[in-house]
């Protein structure tokens, strides 16, 4: 399909955020944790969360971007190269809507550009089993269509994991993260304690000459220090870079000691944070491949540094592709398959710390799922990993976690991976929906496309056991990989976390946005999950709930799907009755007034013109809810190049409206001409 055919919105994060490595409990040694001393660092802890919180709240990332974790981060808004919303440069997911409508007179809109967003996660502390982490403000549009490098993300919940459309898909670095231990206090004091020594005494090239010590104490204070100056010193991290820090990190990663190792990929993960020359260093000095031996150490606090790591590197688009080729089968198979439950014993419930590692594992996909089209294709076939994503969405659904921000990673990759996927999947797979071809279901009326129906239903099992039904109930089937992108089942899922996600917003907009792509163009298949979506799912009232409430991002989305939805519905009086006072509802009327984005105005516009073209009742409609004044007021409005957009879309539904003779003198009556209809 070409792209001038689609409308793509994507959302991703707009700051990078990052992860920087804090201490955890574990390295809070709770055994020893009492007295004047615990309770001084309990406080410099506490003090060093709320000013990290500030920090965050401070910078408002928006959804579906890349991040980086400073200490982990999920999606922020930005917007990415592939697909739907998430944080900046990184992390993006973009949807597909088709533009125009061959029943009509109304003519495609090209589509909007938007710059890929990043994001990375950030080293965060273990969250308490009970407490629910709060939304980020942007966090992650990539992810839906594609990732981004902005705000900083909340860190993962057990009680509460949490999305691609906005911008769609990447997460910045996963910096300092609020719920990270307080480094400075702890890590200075407890070396301190241990090596009757500070950090008063020691500067950056004497710590870059310790990693190289026999002492493993020694190596300790000095990764240490490196941790605890590069936390926010660009220039510390500069410095460090020049001193050779980097190869000798890395070669301390797989150390005897697994003290040392700790504190080395600790310390790396601040090294990297929000720095690109760093993350390169990393690289080129075969990072990634030690990297991957480390995870497969049952050490907990290394699987948090070394899934922040990776995530703060996928904030780089450079190394997206890099990072696809390297890591995705034992990412899969080493953290997402057995911490969600996947081809294993059923997941009862994470602890906190496989909660940290499973945020700063997905949060890395967010980010690579707005990279380049091959590593899209890479990752919808990598064994086991949509599988994951599903598993985990389908358990949080049951157990009411759906707000989770682990659950908002996931959805964004599946919103980036759903993007332009008609075009993009296996060849024998396209063939397969679209059945007999496009050539025999030209002249077919809609009746006998095939049905929106479960292949258990009475419907079904009535109607003759033509090709289309077959198909039909084969795609249902037992959905494997990339499969899970096109089936009918994950329509369902979509469904419902419209309808039961209430407080993440970015979670409901990659729904929106994923079901936006694979509802979009003119392909069977996109018709065929359109009209299961309206007649079995009976979507269009959760969609509608949103539409009054949503911000401008969620309403892209949104309005984008019921767009699709409205290309394909089959009973359009029907859906007329439902949608169009609501949508009119959303449109401007005069000067002042708030108005959505022109990206919005031209989806809604489109929506109302798919009903008017084929159903009387939206054209009465139309006039009784006062739609035209809005109409006439958005068609004379053209003081900017988005005004101009919206003021044709206006043109050409306001010319098909005149079609309806029978209407002429209602709208003579309320005191309109045909100049108003037909005119400049």
């Amino acid at each position: 399909m070409q792209d001038g055919n689609f409308l793509l919105s994507a959302l991703q994060p707009e700051a990078g955020v990052c992860s920087l490595a804090l201490p955890s409990d574990l390295q809070l040694d709770r055994r020893g944790a009492e007295g004047p001393e615990a309770e001084r660092l309990r406080a410099a802890r506490v003090q060093e969360q709320v000013r990290a919180r500030l920090l965050q709240l401070g910078q408002q990332p928006r959804h579906n971007g890349a991040v980086e974790a400073e200490g982990t981060a999920p999606v922020a808004r930005g917007t990415s190269r592939a697909q739907y919303h998430t944080l900046q440069s990184g992390f993006s997911s973009r949807s597909q809507g088709l533009s125009g409508d061959k029943t009509s007179t109304f003519r495609p809109i090209a589509k909007p550009a938007y710059s890929p967003g990043s994001w990375s996660s950030r080293s965060a502390v273990d969250l308490s089993g009970n407490r629910r982490l709060s939304s980020a403000p942007n966090g992650g549009s990539a992810f839906g269509a594609v990732g981004y490098e902005g705000a900083q993300p909340s860190p993962a919940m057990p009680a509460r994991p949490m999305s691609f459309h906005e911008r769609g898909g990447a997460l910045p670095d996963t910096g300092p993260l609020p719920d990270m231990r307080g480094l400075d206090s702890y890590m200075g004091h407890r070396t301190l304690q241990r090596l009757s020594s500070g950090f008063d005494d020691i500067d950056l090239p004497s710590a870059v000459k310790y990693l190289m010590a026999s002492d493993p104490n020694l190596q300790v204070l000095g990764a240490a220090y490196i941790q605890h100056k590069c936390y926010s010193d660009a220039a510390a991290k500069k410095q460090a870079r020049s001193l050779q820090a980097v190869p000798r990190l890395v070669k301390l990663f797989n150390h005897a000691n697994q003290e040392v190792q700790r504190h080395a990929t600790g310390a790396m993960r601040n090294l990297i944070y929000d720095n690109a020359d760093n993350k390169l260093a990393l690289v080129e000095e075969n990072g990634i491949f030690e990297l991957l031996r480390t995870l497969r150490e049952q050490d907990d606090e290394l699987r948090k540094n070394v899934t922040g790591i990776l995530w703060n590197l996928s904030s780089s688009d450079h190394l997206k592709d890099r990072l696809a080729r390297d890591t995705l089968e034992q990412l899969t198979d080493l953290v997402l398959s057995p911490l969600s439950g996947s081809g294993g014993p059923p997941l009862i419930q994470q602890t906190a710390s496989e909660a940290e590692i499973f945020y700063n594992a997905t949060g890395f996909l967010r980010n690579l799922s707005s990279a380049s089209q091959a590593t899209r294709q890479k990752m919808r076939e990598c064994h086991g990993l949509v599988d994951t994503l599903v598993t985990y969405i389908n358990h949080a659904l049951e157990v009411g976690k759906c707000e989770d921000k682990s659950v908002e990673n996931a959805v964004c990759v599946l919103r980036n991976l759903s993007y332009r996927l008609y075009d993009e999947m296996p060849p024998s797979a396209l063939q397969r929906l679209e059945g007999r071809g496009r050539r025999d279901l030209a002249g077919a009326p809609p009746g006998e496309v095939v049905g929106c129906f479960t292949p258990q239903s009475r419907r079904l099992r009535e109607l003759p056991l033509t090709a289309d039904t077959l198909t039909f109930a084969e795609v249902s089937k037992d959905p494997k990989g990339l499969e899970w992108l096109w089936s009918p089942q994950i329509v369902g899922l979509y469904n419902r976390l419209l309808q039961r996600c209430e407080l993440n917003r970015h979670t409901t907009e990659a729904a929106a946005g994923a079901l936006q792509n694979i509802t979009a163009g003119d392909r069977r298949w996109a018709g065929v999950l359109s009209r299961l979506a309206l007649e079995q799912e009976r979507i269009l009232n959760p969609l509608l709930d949103r539409v009054r409430t949503a911000d401008h991002h969620q309403l892209r989305s949104l309005t984008g799907l019921i767009r699709n939805l409205s290309r394909n519905a089959r009973n359009k009086d029907e859906m007329s009755t439902k949608v169009v006072s609501h949508l009119i509802e959303k449109l401007p009327g005069s000067v002042g007034e708030k108005c959505p984005p022109a990206e919005v105005l031209v989806n809604i516009i489109a929506v109302l013109n798919n009903l008017v073209v084929a159903s009387p009742i939206a054209a009465r409609d139309l006039l009784y809810f006062d739609g035209l004044r809005k109409l006439i007021f958005i068609k004379k409005k053209r003081d900017s190049p988005d005004s101009e957009k919206s003021s044709r879309a206006a043109s050409s539904l306001l010319a098909n409206l005149w079609q309806y003779n029978k209407l002429h003198r209602d709208f003579r009556a309320k005191g309109y001409r045909k100049e108003d209809f037909l005119g400049p």
